[in-house]
């Protein structure tokens, strides 16, 4: 079971909340449909059960609050809008993406995609899918965990006839098998169409809360839908026939001058006035009209029932006829019981979003999910190529960069530029496509996560290295032929060279990109080595200095309690070549500034709430 206890959304700039002691249940084994207008507050209402706003109130699933559930995937499935995943993964992709963060096994994505139809289009592209297939594959994404719970903001909106009774069905299948389904909806007769329980609400307070049945029986009413040239004279006949027989018969006059809908009244009765008084008739249709629609939008001149009674204010319920009162037990509505002002409804902080169950699967099949990966990988090896069999024809470049295709013009080789968008794209896709925090716009900051991309990206970055110099020297051969040079004697401190600006650059770019929240400030931060910090650190290099660190091995040496076999000081002394290097120490330096940033503006996320 769903509760919802004092629901109140935070005030903003002094305006009344958006949710305002919203109280409900919504029963497993039902369908309940949360009705009312656009900016009533049902997906404020949402957000607030799940923990994504600020806010007092508390929601149980069958018994706890959201983030006291272990796994909350499999507790609650939610859709809120479409499927916030990048348009060129496929449709098992992403969901064999979202298996890992939800900690499930990958073969669950075949599962879901055939509960929802899609078995012919897992290898279509999100871009392409239309949006009754978007809308199935959004769905797939909220059953992936098997979930008691599902929870879901108009989710028949926009879908055609065959596609919306297909969303009902699924609906009333999950909650057949004994899950709980709470969906939102601005329509009543969607609501009746598909809800057992239809939970009202209008400027975030509770209307009613009812049976599909006596929300019918109270709020939908059959109605005759008529048009005609003669629409006005037409009404002033039915309505007099109807009080001289003392029938109670209500016409209502839509906002089309030609058209009238007519309750308590049948299309052969009207036909029959019509014909009897030779009106021509163009439309007669039954209906089921709405007692208590939303206020009329101005902009909306299509519907009749516009002119009816529109929703109460919040002094006030509906009975059948469309009066306000002070709601009763006989007509379904609820009465208000008054909360001391002594007991208030507990806090609800904004909680940042899990990581993924298994963060470094989950990376590996996000970052490899999309052709820009092999894309990206593929260009730097054709450039790095290219570049080096340019740089070997004078015979005058030394042979490491010729094969790193690192010229003297360029501020970064290719490798180090692939490696850094790579790292980049890590945090900047997932902040342009937020499948781990659908409907929040951000992706959590958690040390799981960072780890998993950190190690993800690293990695990659170390084969692109591997690959560049691989490819450079088999293309060397292939153009020049024999091979051009032997081993360098300082190879070691060449290879840890190589890797630590792969490495590095890959992780600059994905920790910038973490902080800003945008792929190219990873990218520029990645350039803002070479171009900035380097000439900067060069001109505090040329200041005249007496110190020196050789001998810094053997000093450590001496120093540390573990004794190390010699061939270690080889190793040691070329890392400490390599961070002697201005570019080491561009790359150390800015690494260092954005670990800092990373972690304060993780903390001050934290901690805001």
């Amino acid at each position: 079971m769903l509760q919802a206890i004092g629901l109140t959304s935070a005030r903003h700039r002094g305006l009344p909340p958006a949710v305002d002691d919203l109280t409900f249940e919504a029963e497993p084994g039902c369908v309940t449909a949360l009705l009312g207008p656009t900016g009533s507050g049902k997906t404020s209402a949402l957000r607030l059960m799940l923990e994504l706003e600020p806010g007092r109130g508390i929601t149980y699933f069958r018994g706890r609050p959201l983030h006291r559930v272990t796994h909350p995937a499999r507790e609650v499935g939610v859709l809120l809008g479409d499927v916030p995943g990048h348009p060129a993964r496929t449709a098992r992709g992403q969901l064999r993406m979202l298996c890992a963060a939800a900690g499930v096994p990958a073969s669950r994505a075949d599962e879901v995609l055939h509960e929802v139809g899609l078995d012919g289009l897992g290898d279509q592209r999100i871009g392409t899918l239309s949006l009754g297939m978007d809308r199935r594959l959004a769905l797939a994404s909220a059953l992936l965990g098997d979930p008691h719970t599902l929870i879901l903001d108009e989710p028949a909106d926009g879908l055609v006839a065959r596609e919306a009774d297909w969303m009902r069905e699924m609906l009333r299948s999950h909650a057949a098998r004994g899950g709980t389904v709470l969906f939102t909806t601005p329509d009543p007769k969607e609501a009746a169409r598909t809800a057992g329980r239809v939970v009202t609400v209008e400027a975030g307070r509770l209307v009613s809360d009812q049976s599909v049945g006596d929300f019918s029986r109270t709020r939908l009413r059959p109605r005759v839908a008529v048009r005609s040239p003669h629409a006005a004279r037409l009404a002033s006949i039915v309505s007099r026939e109807a009080r001289a027989s003392r029938r109670p018969v209500e016409v209502v006059t839509g906002a089309s001058s030609s058209l009238i809908s007519v309750y308590g009244s049948s299309c052969a009765e009207i036909g029959d006035v019509a014909f009897r008084h030779g009106l021509p008739v163009h439309l007669l249709a039954d209906e089921v009209g709405d007692t208590c629609p939303p206020r009329p939008d101005p902009a909306d001149a299509s519907d009749p029932s516009t002119a009816t009674t529109a929703f109460p204010g919040a002094g006030g319920d509906v009975d059948a006829e469309g009066a306000t009162g002070g709601g009763s037990a006989e007509d379904g509505v609820p009465q208000r019981e008054g909360r001391s002002a002594a007991v208030q409804a507990p806090p609800i902080r904004r909680r940042p979003a899990r990581g993924p169950m298994r963060p470094v699967r989950y990376e590996l099949r996000r970052l490899f999910g999309v052709r820009t990966t092999t894309m990206i990988i593929f260009a730097t090896l054709v450039a790095s190529a290219a570049v080096s069999v340019l740089l070997a024809r004078d015979g005058r470049t030394p042979i490491p960069q010729v094969l790193a295709g690192w010229p003297s013009l360029l501020p970064l080789p290719p490798a180090a530029l692939g490696a850094g968008l790579l790292g980049a794209l890590s945090f900047g896709d997932e902040f342009r496509y937020p499948a781990l925090a659908a409907g929040r716009g951000t992706v959590p900051r958690r040390l799981g996560l960072l780890l998993a991309k950190l190690a993800v990206s690293g990695g990659v970055a170390l084969l692109l290295a591997l690959l560049v110099v691989a490819v450079s020297a088999e293309s060397l051969r292939l153009v020049y032929g024999g091979d051009l040079a032997g081993i360098p004697p300082n190879a070691l401190s060449l290879v840890m060279s190589w890797a630590c600006l792969s490495v590095g650059c890959a992780w600059a770019g994905l920790l910038a990109a973490g902080i800003f929240r945008v792929t190219a400030a990873g990218v520029a931060a990645v350039l803002a080595v070479p171009v900035l910090m380097v000439p900067l650190l060069q001109a505090v290099s040329k200041a005249p200095t007496t110190r020196s660190v050789n001998g810094l091995p053997g000093r450590l040496r001496e120093l540390a309690w573990l004794r190390w076999p010699h061939e270690a000081d080889g190793w040691l002394a070329a890392g400490v070549r390599v961070v002697a290097h201005p570019v080491g120490v561009a790359l150390a330096l800015s690494l260092s500034v954005l670990v800092c940033a990373y972690l304060f503006t993780s903390l001050r996320g934290r901690v805001r709430w």
